[in-house]
């Protein structure tokens, strides 16, 4: 099975916000596919077994808040035998331009603590993610503040999280080698 992790915090206050777009993007892939949302105390995770086209998959957003993601991750590979390399990370991350898409097979977590602690928890780098471009902060605005706080006017979020959703339907169809051709060069 593939499982495809949402990193975001949980909870209203942080439910819009540019850090939550991994939330945002599977409560998209949800909207049209079958199956309902669960919440799994021993994962300590919001979790939906769906399907993309043929393939089964398990959709997570952990519920541990950002960065404390890995325990998470490491509960769901080993109550549903996922590998690291079936996992499929999505994050926000503020070094891309707004909107750009990359996947990576694995490699760094590039500063992204949420990364960081998946990474850390399951021991390995070989961790495939798509991170999603947020934009960059004002220069008068903190990294800790901006990821936290809601998109700006000019920021379609809707629009990002349905773009991002179409990605991750087409990675888990398609391979990540052909999603990393299709949308790293965009």
């Amino acid at each position: 099975m593939l499982a495809v992790f949402g990193l975001g915090n949980p909870g209203e206050q942080y439910a819009r916000t540019r850090h939550n777009i991994g939330f945002l993007a599977l409560e998209q892939v949800a909207r049209h596919a079958p199956g309902s949302w669960s919440v799994d105390a021993q994962c300590q995770a919001r979790l939906r077994r769906t399907a993309l086209g043929a393939q089964e998959v398990l959709l997570v957003q952990p519920l541990t808040y950002m960065n404390r993601s890995g325990a998470t991750a490491r509960s769901v590979t080993a109550s549903f035998a996922c590998a690291p390399e079936d996992l499929l990370v999505v994050l926000d991350d503020f070094l891309l331009d707004f909107g750009r898409l990359r996947f990576r097979r694995g490699g760094s977590d590039g500063g992204h603590n949420g990364l960081a602690s998946v990474l850390e928890e399951l021991g390995t780098t070989a961790v495939p993610r798509l991170r999603v471009g947020i934009g960059a902060p004002p220069p008068d605005v903190s990294t800790i503040d901006y990821v936290l706080s809601p998109f700006g006017p000019d920021e379609p979020a809707d629009e990002l999280a349905a773009q991002t959703a179409q990605a991750v339907a087409y990675c888990v169809q398609a391979g990540i080698e052909a999603a990393m051709n299709r949308y790293n060069g965009n």
